[in-house]
């Protein structure tokens, strides 16, 4: 007959935050093994050849009908924008040093100018330079007033899933997500938010 275990002391008991941190852990693995996953087939579920990236003409880029932004439109419309902009590079896979610079080309009125005034200073193949990232913080910074983005924080903060819809919790996360990056600056912080939004 085996020996009865007594004694907790042969493995430590696990905090509340050990287990959040696991599960995030676990989560995080999860949903970026099904991305990957997702982007490697198509609906047949045959795997697909990883696209090679390739210089594009702005030409093309235009072809693929992304939307303009004046920068009078409000957050909405800026991540509607991000979101088109980000759906023609990524379907069309193009190469990291021309997204900028055809990004730029769909700013019209306002944004136009904001962009030039960037430019001006630093020479337009120097600001052309910059990532994207930084361009998409650079279009926060300018485009969502403070108050906006305090407003979204708080619900960025207090966003819960209502009921079963999922998939409109998951939509709305990653438009704050995209608003409010200072709140999420780390794939654990993100996993541990999104999480902490589920029933």
């Amino acid at each position: 007959m085996p020996p009865k275990r007594t004694s907790t002391s042969e493995a430590p008991a696990m905090t509340q935050a050990a287990i959040k941190k696991l599960v995030a852990h676990s989560v995080s693995a999860s949903l970026e093994a099904l991305a990957i996953n997702m982007a490697n087939t198509d609906n047949t579920t045959r795997p697909r050849e990883a696209p090679i990236a390739r210089q594009c003409s702005y030409k093309e880029f235009m072809s693929c009908q992304p939307i303009n932004f004046k920068g009078t439109e409000g957050a909405v419309r800026l991540i509607r924008w991000f979101d088109r902009t980000k759906s023609v590079f990524s379907h069309s896979n193009y190469t990291e040093d021309c997204k900028v610079k055809f990004a730029t080309g769909t700013l019209t009125e306002e944004a136009l100018s904001w962009w030039n005034s960037f430019a001006q200073p630093i020479g337009i193949e120097e600001a052309y330079k910059i990532t994207r990232v930084e361009f998409k913080k650079l279009l926060i910074k300018k485009y969502c007033s403070r108050t906006e983005v305090q407003k979204m924080e708080d619900e960025f903060y207090h966003l819960t899933m209502k009921g079963n819809d999922l998939k409109t919790y998951v939509r709305r996360f990653q438009e704050l997500a995209t608003l409010c990056p200072t709140m999420v600056l780390d794939s654990e912080k993100i996993m541990e938010v999104f999480i902490g939004g589920l029933p």
